[in-house]
């Protein structure tokens, strides 16, 4: 297998963008692409540190982020599974992008900028939802935003609300499967609903 290694080489393959992909980039949110972040529930934040890189989905059930100002985003970490791979990260690597989506559209919204981690009190209040707060703030300082094309999600019927689901194996199985029956299984997937709902924020 050949391997490219030269980005003259890679250049060659593709070919020069297109003016609009390149003129399409903000350093700071603008009218439209504040409109577009603000409607987005779901994000995947990705981050990398001295371990290598991790992705994870950040969602809301309003917008995902918060506009502190035109140049800055505060994004609440919501509890989940304590692992903090994203967190880590930051901490000692502040470089992070995000994905902005929204159901329906196949157009995506694409931020890279650094961040930094806060237990700021009045930041973390502004998040409360009925007495709870996030543990934890991320503030990303925006260095470029834009759009992504949209050939991906199409490609792959994204929003084509089709069930896809089928067969796949349950969190509890696969932990069933890496444990060696240890943990997981049955009981965990059955208890995972009531779990969930009551960490939820």
């Amino acid at each position: 297998m050949r391997r490219i290694e030269d980005i003259a080489a890679l250049e060659a393959l593709y070919g020069r963008p297109g003016a609009p992909s390149l003129r399409k980039v903000a350093d700071r949110l603008t009218p439209l692409y504040r409109k577009w972040i603000m409607a987005s529930k779901l994000c995947i934040l990705t981050t990398v540190g001295p371990d290598g890189t991790d992705g994870s989905p950040r969602g809301d059930d309003g917008p995902v982020v918060l506009e502190l100002d035109p140049q800055r985003l505060a994004l609440p970490d919501w509890r989940g599974n304590n692992r903090l791979d994203s967190l880590r990260n930051i901490v000692v690597d502040g470089r992070v992008s995000l994905m902005f989506l929204v159901p329906g559209s196949n157009n995506v919204v694409r931020v890279n900028g650094t961040a930094i981690l806060t237990d700021d009190a009045d930041l973390r209040a502004r998040f409360d939802k009925s007495g709870r707060q996030p543990a934890t703030v991320i503030v990303i300082t925006t260095s470029e935003i834009y759009t992504q094309c949209a050939r991906a999600l199409m490609r792959a019927g994204t929003w084509a609300g089709v069930d896809e689901s089928t067969g796949l194996p349950s969190v509890g199985e696969i932990l069933a499967e890496m444990t060696s029956g240890e943990e997981g299984g049955a009981p965990y997937d059955d208890a995972w609903g009531a779990r969930a709902a009551r960490t939820m924020w």
